[in-house]
This record gives C-alpha cells, structure tokens and sequence, in this order.
C-alpha cells in the first residue's frame, strides 16, 4: 500500500523488529524503521536506500510506487550500511540509473562495494541544484552529523528536508510512543559526540521554509517542527534539557545503591522536582546515557574495586567522555572497606571535561551506611538542591 508524504513524494521504507542491536550496541525493544522516499516527477527519484535486512520488502515498495517506470536517480545522504546496503543490487535492477552524492562520499564508496559507479555518478557540492520537473533539489553539506560524507536534501516545491540521520529515533513507524525519549536516546548515542556540526546545520536549515523533515529513521515529521527543531537546538548545544538531578550508582553488596537511592529521597524531600535513579549495571546504558544529558545535575555514586573504580561505572564515565560530556554540575558518592579511591578517581575524570561544576566533597561510605554517612548525604543533597 502507498504512503504519501505529499501528492508525488512516496515513502517506501520498512520496519525492522527482528533486530536486537542497533549498530551492534543499542537495545531497540520497539525495533527500527529504515526509512527511503521516492519523488515521482518528469524525473524520478529515489532517496536513499535500507539495511540488507529489509532489501525484500524494500524492492516491493518500490515497485509499488514505481510500477513500470524507471527511476533516474538514486540520491544518496548517507554510506552507512543500514541506508545504503542495496546499492549493487539497485544497479543491476535500475540499468540507467545515474547515483547522486557528494565527492566525499563517493571516495568512501569503494570501501564497501566493489562495484563501478564512475560512469553512472553525479556529483554535487554545497549549494548545487538537480531539477526533476516541478520539484527541484538543493543539496547542503553535513560533514560529521555524524559521518564526514553526510549531507542532507532539501526539495524546494513541498517544502521537504531529508534531513539524513538527524532527526531520527528509535523505534519502528508502528509503535506509538513518544518521540523526545526515543530520539534523544538516539541522538546523545550516535550523534551527541558532533554538536558543533549539528549547529552548523542548523543554521543552515534556518534559511529554509521546511514544512516536512523526513528523516532516515523515526517518523516523518509535518506539525509542530519548531519542537523538533528546538530539542535539537538544545542538545546539540550541550545545555541541560530539564533541571533536575540524575543519580547513576553501581554497587558490590547493596550498600552504594542504599547510599543513592536514600540521596533521591532527600533530594525530592529538598524539593527537586525531577529525580532519576539508575543501577547501572542492570540498566540500559544507552538510557542513563541519555539522562545524563538531559539533566543538569549529575550524581555518581560507586564502589572502589581493584584499587580503582567499578568497571560499569568506569564504562559509563567513558561513554560520557566521548560524547563530549559538558555544562553540568556534578557530585560525587565513593564507597571503601579499608582504601575507598573511586570518589577521587571519578573526580579527576570530571575535571577533564569542559564546563564541569563539582561539588565538594566527596562522600564518603565506608561499607554500610551509617547515620553519620546520612549527614553527610543530606548535606550533598542541600548542595544540589
């Protein structure tokens, strides 16, 4: 069945919820769509194509929309595998096809198909136009949102950005679930560590009437953009989403997780409005992930193991530092028999980050928490308060 975007603009993707892992690493409960549109002009086009997991149901929606007529063009955003694993397949069945892309991109094509496109390639730079009949194409340059080939689509007619990766989410088409969860989980994940080149989009995208963004993945989005458009002005600044306090904890015995979730206590008995809480070794990284950024506080409360810190702690801090971590305000909860060191440890890895506010001291527990350590956690919350 046909899914208009508009009266000649077509989407063809597939959902996929046969995959456990995106990009090998991302849990995905609800799936993911892989999504492709066709514009249906004197000139035909096709942007961007699906993961091989989809190919099948990806060439029936094509033939769908396509009937018995010939694509011309076969617009590519974006190499990664999951919107561009069809490409030699779509060379035998379209003969005539001419591949539209930048030159960065095709200089990465070879690395993933061995396949001769230099008679059938187009290339196009910042700016450039490719007229199909009443729609004309404007293609921008998106170097490292997140790839350094991305570039993004602009239809001048209906208005439309194919917008590539950003504006994506998780999730396939036909979950109904709201979209900022899924999609900053998506973005702080893939995208978060190249906010500078977000912005640089952005700005760009501020010089176009868009009435549609039809993104790589997640739904098609036509009402209210500036929400979307806002989140990610957000995001990719590095400003705190919500004011609020996350507290991410790993724990040996029990008794760190005591320590943090009695802080939560007293952090909503001081009045903070939104408190939240993560095991992280139970939990979904890619989610505590995200509520680290969303929050403009941060607590991190683990054991001291090995002389050193919790490996799912040490893991999550990691994954802070690459995606470029900043502008929060953070404290500190160590837990030690006889030589606690995590506090310090964890420390020194937030005052490497940019922007980043502690708050003294560190609390220590040394094995159960006593009403002493109670004091001294009510004391921390008043300072986050």
């Amino acid at each position: 069945m046909k899914k208009n975007v508009t009266e000649s603009v077509f989407y063809v993707g597939v959902d996929d919820k046969t995959l456990d892992l995106f990009e090998g690493q991302y849990i995905i409960p609800n799936g993911v769509s892989y999504n492709s549109y066709v514009i249906m002009d004197d000139k035909i086009a096709i942007m961007d194509m699906v993961d091989k997991r989809a190919a099948k149901d990806w060439f029936h929606n094509l033939d769908e929309v396509l009937g018995d007529k010939q694509p011309d063009y076969l617009i590519i955003s974006h190499l990664e595998p999951d919107h561009s694993a069809n490409l030699s397949e779509v060379l035998q069945k379209y003969p005539d096809i001419k591949l539209v892309s930048n030159a960065k991109l095709f200089g990465m094509l070879p690395n993933f198909f061995e396949v001769p496109v230099k008679e059938r390639s187009v290339v196009i730079n910042e700016g450039d136009t490719l007229e199909l009949g009443k729609h004309t194409l404007n293609f921008v340059m998106a170097p490292m949102v997140h790839w350094p080939e991305v570039m993004v689509t602009y239809e001048q007619t209906d208005k439309i950005l194919f917008s590539a990766d950003g504006f994506g989410k998780f999730g396939a088409l036909d979950t109904e679930e709201d979209w900022a969860c899924e999609a900053r989980r998506y973005y702080f994940n893939i995208v978060g560590k190249y906010g500078m080149p977000v912005q640089t989009l952005l700005k760009k995208a501020a010089a176009l009437d868009i009435q549609i963004i039809c993104p790589l993945h997640g739904p098609v989005l036509s009402e209210n953009l500036e929400y979307y458009i806002g989140k990610y002005q957000v995001w990719s600044s590095y400003e705190p989403e919500d004011k609020g306090v996350f507290i991410a904890y790993s724990s040996l015995h029990g008794n760190t997780a005591q320590a943090a979730k009695e802080l939560a206590q007293m952090l909503e008995k001081q009045g903070v409005e939104k408190v939240a809480i993560s095991d992280l070794a139970r939990e979904d990284m890619a989610e505590c992930i995200e509520d680290a950024f969303r929050y403009d506080r941060l607590v991190v409360a683990a054991p001291t193991y090995d002389g050193a810190v919790m490996p799912v702690m040490t893991d999550f801090i990691h994954h802070l530092k690459l995606k470029t971590y900043q502008n929060r305000k953070v404290a500190f909860i160590e837990n030690g028999s006889w030589a606690p060191m995590s506090g310090k440890l964890m420390k020194e890895q937030f005052e490497a980050m940019k922007n980043i506010t502690i708050v003294d001291p560190v609390v220590t527990i040394r094995s159960t928490v006593k009403d002493a350590d109670r004091q001294n956690l009510m004391k921390l919350a008043e300072a986050l308060a």
